[in-house]
């Protein structure tokens, strides 16, 4: 179900990166939208630890299969099923967007696979950065614009934020603590609950059983709260199967064991 996004080498959402230079870009401007096309059918988008408490208030949040696992916000429960994003693109309500989505267009990335430098790039398949006779000019007289700069603080700060994220799912595994999850949700009128599977969560028996002097350093250092607000997100799970049923998006059976 959840399985960290990866196409082609390029990171979920994107078809192609260009840097982004004032040689070549220097009169482009980029535009705002109420339309995220690219949330579009997208189930799963990954999520930062610092974003769990806030993400946790409308999406179950669970870590993803395979190494390494990678924090993901569930919009939906099946491959294909965005539940909160309509088919042009808009919030079906006010929900909390992940910052790994609103950074879209842009995101910092390498030049070569030698260089350890990190360059501001965008998605040149986007229709939110060009020539354009609206919008917000990126750079002015060759020196990026107010704007630029915000926008590549946003992306830094979320490549920071990334390398924490990384570290705190290196402590989970580090104690043993994500386990394969698997949610059964029982539709009124089926006999055979629904089985979700695909995904990683906290195993709450072994942190009930973690040494004081642990629990101790992640109560001090705010990872305990992060761990709970995962915990408590997963009631969302049933849900976001009501939601999926309502919209006539599934739910996709799959037959418990």
């Amino acid at each position: 179900m959840a399985s960290a996004p990866q196409a082609a080498n390029l990171p979920l959402f994107y078809n192609d990166l260009m840097p982004l230079n004032s040689r070549d870009h220097g009169t482009w401007k980029s535009r705002n939208t109420d339309q995220a096309k690219w949330l579009i059918g997208q189930h799963a988008i990954p999520l930062t630890a610092e974003e769990f408490v806030h993400a946790s208030r409308n999406f179950p949040v669970v870590f993803s299969v395979g190494e390494p696992s990678v924090p993901l916000a569930l919009m939906g429960l099946n491959e294909g099923v965005n539940t909160f994003i309509d088919d042009d693109g808009r919030p079906t309500q006010q929900v909390y967007i992940p910052a790994y989505a609103r950074r879209y267009p842009f995101m910092l990335a390498k030049l070569t696979p030698e260089t350890e430098e990190l360059s501001l790039c965008f998605d040149p398949s986007t229709d939110l950065v060009g020539e354009f006779d609206e919008g917000v000019a990126l750079f002015d007289n060759g020196e990026p614009t107010e704007s630029c700069k915000a926008t590549l603080d946003f992306c830094r700060n979320f490549e920071e934020a990334g390398f924490r994220t990384q570290t705190f799912v290196e402590e989970l595994v580090k104690h043993d603590l994500l386990m394969d999850g698997e949610v059964a949700i029982q539709q009124a009128g089926n006999d055979q609950p629904f089985v979700y599977r695909g995904f990683k969560m906290v195993n709450q028996e072994k942190l009930r059983e973690l040494r004081g002097d642990v629990l101790r350093q992640w109560n001090q250092n705010g990872m305990l709260g992060l761990i709970f607000a995962h915990v408590f997100s997963l009631e969302l799970m049933s849900e976001l199967f009501s939601r999926q049923v309502q919209q006539g998006k599934g739910p996709v059976p799959v037959p418990a064991a």
